[in-house]
């Protein structure tokens, strides 16, 4: 079993394959935690030491004993008001307006399978993949009844939490806080490990010491956002990509979150992921119930590389719930900067004989194809084919494409409205908007009240009425601003839930289309839109070495399966930068593949160098999706970018490399690989040379003398 209750002691231990999970049950009902790390049979409750600490409040039924605060002892769930003065889990503003909630220990359950969140993503699993484990705690002064929830993911090494807060009491209440995981630890000197960025520069690795005092990061912008991803780890200070303690969380929800690592007078340092706690308060009637998005934690003691490897095979195995998830995908090439609003029907068409040329499977036509939408300034909203721009019906320009051997694919934003546009005529409430004051714009554009089901339902009709007329295999979902104007404390979640309700209802209704998430790029690039959409657009940023740093820092937490790459022109329409089509060919096989330029401006040997990409890629897309994806150095650091995948059964090897520094007489240099076959002996298919895997994981593969800046090789080898 991999949850177990020791009935005299009071512990609660939650093993996966490789680690261990301990909280206690005290005399007075308290849940402390007590272990998080490598596997561990024994009980830890011997960790629980009591000193007398001066300004330190005691509860009150320890009556005189001094040494007893829950300002210095580890808890499970901490909650305000309860002399605990570090960050806090839990915040219930009570009906006198007194903001306390002392949580007891009141019952548990253990059963197979995993369990499940009404109307969030989450983790799924099979009964004989996981156990899940729930601990009632109560208040006995409000009837506040809290759930934590356990998943257990043996064999991925995952632990799963969540959080249900019930009113059971006569009085409504308000929650004004509540985060979904805390891990509380005696000791350590760790550093924290986020991953920061802006609109086109996602994701963005960032290490630091973790000192006393708060470290924290969040969004307040109605998404997962660009500037700082729902995900965090917690690492000693010596541990690198293959040796060492790390600790990740990270937030399965699409909306705004708050991260809080804390280090105390003690030295205690607190761990905190959750709801963002700023322009949320939301009340809970006799009765109701709120449910807290779902986080997952993994541990690993072998380094970073090991934490990455185990969140890459739950996420690509136990959350997304598209049937496509693991089909194989079509070569794209998306309109944006090919044409962007300037096009009409022949202008695809033309796209379309390019592509098939190539071997590319699709064209996107992306925004510019309803309504009046010129530019960006009109428009959202109107869920109509522009068919005198197009200069047809959209079927008879599928029909068109389709007859080229070319499938079809089209751009939407639904949760967005244009002031100038027939529907904001009609309805102007269903904009977010503050009462009596002006909205801010951003884009031009606003955002709909997706928090209100008659406008999901409004939107859902017209979009699907424009899917229905044609062989749509493919859409592109965009979100390109965040929320303003956030007129009340259960917006910003009752938002993210109506998107979530959207995703199921059109991936029901659609199984076989392929939903790619978008939010000008990577805003949204997190694990609860990966809960309906296989494939999320990385980044807006198509230049080839900035797109070596945002792949690299996806690449901690997320699947290469999800990651949209695709190759650009040059110079580059983001950055002005100028790289071989061979570079930018090998940095887009970091994930989903495609082209994002208008094909009928390359040269002939640039035609026959894509057909060759396209080649590569689906002779090695398996391998590139679904092998064991290891970073190789640290673009952010180093003089190149190199990552390399390994097939499950480590006979197969692609390995990716990306100079970007060269200066005169730089000398002969290695690449050192990882996760090979110790014992065997590897070729490479190319040069025929052949290695030993130690002498390439120890020594590495020697790169060719660079003769040009931001020069690119890949290398594939193959065991004997």
């Amino acid at each position: 079993m991999s949850i177990s209750y020791n009935e005299e002691k009071r512990i609660f231990s939650l093993h996966t394959k490789n680690t261990s999970y301990q909280m206690m049950v005290d005399e007075f009902g308290h849940l402390f935690h007590l272990y998080y790390g490598p596997l561990n049979h024994g009980d830890m409750d011997y960790s629980i030491g009591k000193v007398y600490i001066p300004f330190l409040g005691n509860p009150n039924e320890v009556n005189t004993d001094r040494s007893y605060s829950l300002d210095a002892l580890p808890q499970e769930f901490p909650t305000l008001g309860t002399g605990d003065f570090r960050n806090y889990a839990l915040n219930i503003e009570n009906s006198d307006f007194s903001q306390s909630c002392r949580l007891l220990f009141y019952d548990y359950k253990i059963s197979k399978g995993k369990y499940e969140l009404s109307k969030l993503p989450h983790i799924w699993a099979t009964d004989d993949e996981a156990e899940s484990l729930e601990i009632i705690l109560k208040d006995p002064v409000s009837d506040i009844e809290v759930s934590l929830l356990y998943g257990i993911i043996h064999d991925k090494d995952a632990i799963t939490r969540s959080v249900i807060i019930r009113n059971r009491g006569n009085n409504p209440v308000k929650i004004k806080k509540v985060m979904t995981a805390c891990l509380d630890f005696l000791s350590g000197d760790f550093d924290v490990i986020n991953f920061y960025g802006k609109h086109a520069m996602e994701r963005n690795f960032e290490r630091v010491s973790l000192d006393h005092g708060t470290y924290s990061f969040s969004s307040r912008r109605g998404a997962s956002s660009h500037q700082y991803n729902p995900g965090v780890i917690l690492a000693d200070k010596d541990a690198k990509e293959d040796f060492g303690n790390c600790y990740g969380m990270l937030f399965v929800y699409s909306g705004n979150f708050l991260c809080q690592v804390e280090k105390d007078q003690i030295n205690q340092t607190r761990l905190l992921m959750g709801l963002n706690d700023e322009l949320f308060d939301y009340p809970l009637d006799p009765g109701e119930e709120f449910v807290a998005p779902e986080v997952i934690m993994s541990f690993s003691s072998e380094g970073l590389s090991k934490l990455s490897n185990n969140y890459h095979k739950l996420l690509l195995n136990n959350l997304c719930k598209s049937k496509l998830v693991k089909e194989t995908r079509p070569v794209l090439v998306n309109s944006w900067e090919a044409a962007y609003f300037d096009f009409n029907a022949d202008t695809l068409v033309n796209l379309a004989k390019e592509a098939a040329d190539l071997g590319i499977d699709m064209v996107v036509m992306d925004d510019g194809w309803f309504g009046n939408r010129d530019d960006d300034n009109s428009s959202l909203g109107d869920w109509f084919v522009n068919e005198e721009k197009l200069g047809c019906t959209l079927n008879e320009l599928v029909n068109r494409v389709n007859d080229l051997g070319v499938k079809f694919g089209i751009w939407i934003e639904p949760e967005m409205i244009n002031e100038v546009s027939t529907l904001y005529e009609k309805h102007p409430d269903w904009a977010i908007k503050i009462n009596g004051r002006d909205p801010i714009r951003s884009r031009n554009q606003l955002v709909l009240d997706f928090s209100r089901k008659e406008i999901r339902d409004y939107i859902f009709e017209k979009i699907c009425k424009v899917i229905d007329q044609a062989n749509i295999e493919y859409i592109k979902w965009d979100m390109n601003r965040s929320l303003d104007d956030v007129y009340s404390g259960t917006l910003t979640y009752d938002y993210v839930l109506g998107l979530y309700e959207f995703y199921e209802r059109l991936s029901e209704r659609y199984p076989n289309i392929l939903i790619e998430g978008c939010s000008g790029g990577g805003g949204r690039f997190d694990a609860g839109i990966m809960y309906y959409s296989p494939q999320i657009w990385t980044s807006d940023n198509t230049d080839a070495i900035n797109r070596t740093k945002i792949q690299y820092g996806s690449s901690f937490f997320y699947p290469i399966a999800f990651t949209g790459s695709h190759v650009s022109a040059v110079p580059n329409h983001q950055t002005g930068r100028t790289t071989s089509l061979k570079t930018r060919g090998i940095v887009a096989m970091a994930g989903t593949f495609g082209y994002e330029m208008d094909l009928s401006k390359l040269d002939d040997s640039e035609k026959q160098i894509v057909k060759d990409q396209v080649k590569t890629y689906k002779k090695y897309e398996k391998l590139i999706r679904f092998g064991d994806y290891y970073r190789l150095s640290n673009p952010f650091e180093d003089e190149n970018a190199a990552w390399m995948f390994v097939s499950e059964d480590r006979c197969d090897v692609l390995v990716n490399l990306v100079r970007t520094y060269i200066e005169a007489n730089m000398p002969v240099g290695f690449v050192k690989l990882k996760g090979l076959d110790k014992e065997a002996f590897y070729i490479d298919e190319e040069s025929k040379m052949i290695y030993s895997a130690v002498a390439l994981m120890e020594v590495g593969l020697a790169l060719p003398v660079a003769k040009s800046e931001y020069e690119a090789y890949q290398f594939k080898l193959k065991k004997l």
